[in-house]
């Protein structure tokens, strides 16, 4: 009787641990594709799972970041969803590539053409962005989620150090070093690492060429010495019998 008690306490314990843990796993995130590095561009996605049993989640909005903006940011086309791109114009111009950029993206929406996001599913809503800032380690987009039913989940509280995780946690994009050429360094190694190809392919189709010529040459030093071999064996025949003959 007291076993089947601490096990029921137990399971119950479970089952609160598990409910409680639940909606922290479960709330809209960023992730870079690699690397976001700062100075430079990267591919984000944006990760939307359904919360809800009866609802599916039929829209998105992504905040970008007022104080680090964007002058550059090209969602991926997905199919069931229509995308719109805002932008608004800066209160101070940034430069990009030597020009001055006076607006940026400050919003983008995803509205489910088709059945959206059903219960027990997520969705990955890729963008390109950039350029990176180099004067901070994080960019926090606040993201609103809208479900069939018609509620509304906003995800923008920002995670604060040594704090708990709030309930409606913003996705935040933790950015790393800044490369020596950003991704221009990117461009180099490539050529390098064509160029490197270009020589391996060469080579390979010399050895591919020479190939049948070795071949050959190998195929006739065995047949010569297979002549040999038996034409010594013939003379050897002859003078046996010859001797065979003479001693009759």
């Amino acid at each position: 009787m007291k076993a089947s008690r601490i096990a029921a306490v137990g399971a119950l314990a479970g089952s609160a641990v598990l409910l409680l843990s639940g909606p922290a796993f479960a709330h809209v995130s960023v992730a870079a594709e690699g690397t976001a590095a700062k100075g430079g561009y990267a591919t984000v996605n944006f990760k939307v799972p359904n919360e809800r049993d009866d609802a599916r989640t039929t829209k998105i909005e992504v905040n970008f970041p007022t104080d680090h903006p964007l002058a550059s940011a090209q969602p991926e086309a997905i199919p069931g969803w229509k995308i719109q791109v805002t932008k608004a114009t800066l209160d101070k111009p940034v430069e990009l590539h030597g020009e001055q950029i006076d607006e940026a993206v400050s919003k983008i929406t995803w509205t489910a053409t088709g059945d959206g996001i059903a219960a027990g599913f997520f969705q990955k809503f890729p963008v390109s962005i950039g350029q990176l800032p180099e004067n901070t380690d994080e960019l926090v987009f606040k993201a609103i989620q809208t479900y069939s039913n018609k509620e509304v989940v906003r995800w923008i509280e920002v995670p604060q150090d040594g704090q708990e995780e709030p309930e409606n946690p913003a996705p935040v994009l933790a950015l790393s070093a800044a490369s020596d050429d950003h991704h221009g360094s990117s461009g180099a190694s490539t050529a390098s690492d064509e160029s490197k190809d270009a020589d391996d392919a060469e080579a390979a189709s010399k050895e591919t060429t020479a190939a049948p010529a070795d071949s050959s040459d190998t195929t006739a030093r065995v047949l010569g010495i297979v002549g040999i071999v038996v034409g010594a064996a013939g003379v050897a025949y002859g003078v046996l019998a010859g001797r065979r003959r003479t001693d009759a």
